[in-house]
């Protein structure tokens, strides 16, 4: 536990000192917010047909709750996997094998700054999406499980790579089929059952059954998230110990 506080302590002070890759987050809940307000604007003044006008309406919630499942999925892992990478880059990451840091404490502690600040973006998404009640509470606490099973993944990345360049490489097509695969998945019916055993699907499942577009059991989608996030942390303890944490 003191491993895990000291490895917070060094990536919260990093953090504060280059603040760009923490305020990227709250891109995503900014581009929300102007979807929704956009639902309210008055198209009749626009030469636009009204079947195009009504769905632009009936879209735009859908797309602002899709920008909470892009940002769990796009954002957090680059970001995670950055910067371990960047550790392993410093050879600061061999000096924490050396000094006995287990994988747990130091995922927990590299982990819990990027957690904390998603805290603050799932809660705007919360209110963005105006839902209230046990219903915020829902979203929030599926959404903070994304968030974790995207964390876990960042850093599995992070570790097969040995710089921050390689890691946004190999990070970024993955993060755009966990971010936008969701989206795709709303428009071709193949995709959706492609896509169903993904925790950034089973994030939109939730959403739209939290907005009565689907009638199916959220507990289900608890279920294969978190086995998304058991799976990916099982995968982190073997990369990390087949790679000595930096060898």
């Amino acid at each position: 536990m003191n491993s895990a506080k000291a490895i917070f302590k060094k990536q919260f002070k990093a953090s504060v000192k280059h603040p760009e890759t923490l305020i990227q987050f709250m891109i995503y809940p900014v581009m929300a917010l102007v979807m929704n307000v956009m639902t309210n604007i008055d198209f009749g003044d626009y030469d636009l047909p009204q079947e195009m006008i009504d769905a632009m309406i009936a879209n735009m919630p859908n797309l602002a709750l899709m920008m909470a499942t892009m940002f769990a999925g796009m954002a957090l892992i680059p970001a995670v996997a950055g910067i371990i990478a960047e550790d392993i880059e410093r050879k600061s990451l061999r000096f924490l094998i050396m000094a006995g840091v287990k994988p747990s404490a130091y995922l927990i502690g590299v982990g819990s700054v990027i957690f904390l600040v998603s805290i603050a973006t799932t809660v705007a998404f919360g209110f963005i999406a105006e839902f209230g009640g046990v219903d915020f509470l829902i979203f929030v606490a599926a959404l903070l499980s994304g968030v974790a099973a995207s964390i876990v993944l960042g850093a599995i990345i992070g570790i097969l790579t040995k710089n921050q360049q390689a890691a946004t490489a190999l990070s970024m097509p993955i993060a755009m089929v966990l971010g936008f695969g969701p989206m795709m998945a709303q428009f071709n019916d193949t995709a959706a059952r492609v896509l169903n055993p993904l925790y950034t699907q089973q994030l939109n499942v939730i959403a739209d059954a939290l907005n009565g577009a689907l009638d199916t059991p959220i507990w289900q989608s608890f279920a294969i998230i978190w086995s998304n996030v058991a799976i990916i942390a099982v995968l982190f303890l073997i990369v990390f110990k087949k790679k000595g944490m930096g060898d």
